[in-house]
């Protein structure tokens, strides 16, 4: 199965190829690839099964992490103040929040209550104005709760208003290999998803309790995750009207090469709103324990995905992970196109990759 594996890696990272080649080995990938860059240099660029160099893949929850990187360009150009009211850019949000515990998943604002219409979710007139109506699930910045969805249309807005680019233009100007949806006519660079069926976790077991919230349709956890009610479309991310729409919690598209260079940039700058943790401890939505800093997600029980102290980054449904480690100067990307569901922990091909980048720095 070695051969499978294609691009460069350095002699000295020739612990994370055969981690990554392992993979394929055990069955646990049919098609993947991962980047690591370090102190401003390409250490990993490999890729494995029948993929292309220039393969993409839908990034799902990555994708955050890629707007979180927009927002903190506007910060440090000083056009969007972190402290400041959203309503300040935002007008018509009926929320009081701040900007910081909006990208910090304190908005209270992680489902909408009443079911959207058909197509709303591919509409961002009609998401933005639900949710600039919709009154909190919690009083904003008394607590957290993941918005898995909701969240990329509340601060793709104010990114908006506050640059006059959508957050296609903002991430198209990263210029990097990575979109929000996927540009007309590169339909054909997207690897399709398979998904492994979810392992329900035993009794007693984290996850359990998010598990049966759930399964409950009317709870703000199900409503979080399946309000509109499109997104329980079959085979969603291969759905024309997905990737042409900009859903930038969710639909972004790129690969472990331009994830490791996103992140390895962010490592060698001085980013203290990314390190800094804004919401730690029991998350409303996922009933577990998160740590967000402003826009990142942030290593910790619920998500261990780097053992760097002040690593900052973002996981995807499924597997797909790009963070960054200012302290090692470490820059990773991972994208599987077979997804993996966990409700708590590391992601089983995290567990082999990222110590074996450790190992070799």
């Amino acid at each position: 199965m070695e051969l499978t594996v294609h691009g460069h890696c350095d002699p000295a990272f020739a612990a994370v190829r055969e981690a990554f080649a392992a993979g394929f080995a055990s069955g646990e990938d049919q098609a993947a690839a991962v980047s690591v860059r370090v102190d401003g240099r390409t250490a990993v660029d490999l890729w494995g099964g029948p993929w292309q160099r220039d393969t993409v893949v839908n990034l799902f929850s990555v994708t955050k992490g890629v707007l979180a990187a927009c927002a903190h360009r506007l910060i440090e150009r000083g056009q969007l103040d972190p402290e400041a009211p959203v309503t300040r850019y935002w007008p018509e949000l009926t929320t009081p929040v701040t900007v910081a515990d909006l990208l910090a998943h304190r908005a209270g604002l992680p489902a909408l209550r009443a079911a959207q219409p058909p197509g709303a979710l591919f509409d961002w007139a009609q998401m933005a104005a639900a949710l600039a109506a919709e009154q909190p699930w919690w009083e904003p910045g008394t607590a957290h709760g993941y918005h898995p969805v909701t969240w990329g249309w509340l601060v793709g807005e104010v990114l908006r208003r506050v640059s006059g680019r959508t957050p296609r233009e903002l991430v198209a100007q990263l210029g990097l290999d990575l979109h929000i949806g996927l540009p007309l006519g590169q339909a054909h660079r997207a690897a399709p998803i398979t998904a492994a069926p979810l392992v329900p976790p035993g009794p007693g077991e984290p996850g359990g309790e998010l598990l049966a919230a759930l399964a409950d349709p009317t709870s703000m956890a199900a409503l979080a995750f399946v309000n509109p009610p499109d997104l329980l479309t079959p085979d969603l991310v291969a759905d024309p009207r997905w990737r042409q729409a900009e859903i930038p919690a969710a639909n972004g598209h790129g690969n472990a090469r331009a994830l490791a260079e996103l992140y390895g940039g962010l490592a060698c700058q001085d980013l203290p709103g990314a390190v800094e943790e804004r919401s730690a401890g029991r998350d409303a939505v996922l009933l577990g324990h998160t740590r967000f800093s402003l826009g990142f997600m942030l290593p910790g029980e619920l998500r261990p995905f780097s053992p760097g102290p002040r690593a900052f980054g973002h996981p995807g449904a499924g597997g797909a992970l790009g963070f960054a480690d200012p302290d090692a100067r470490l820059g990773f990307g991972f994208t599987p196109s077979r997804t993996i569901t966990t409700l708590h922990g590391a992601d089983p091909r995290w567990r082999r990759l990222v110590p074996a980048v450790y190992a070799c720095l």
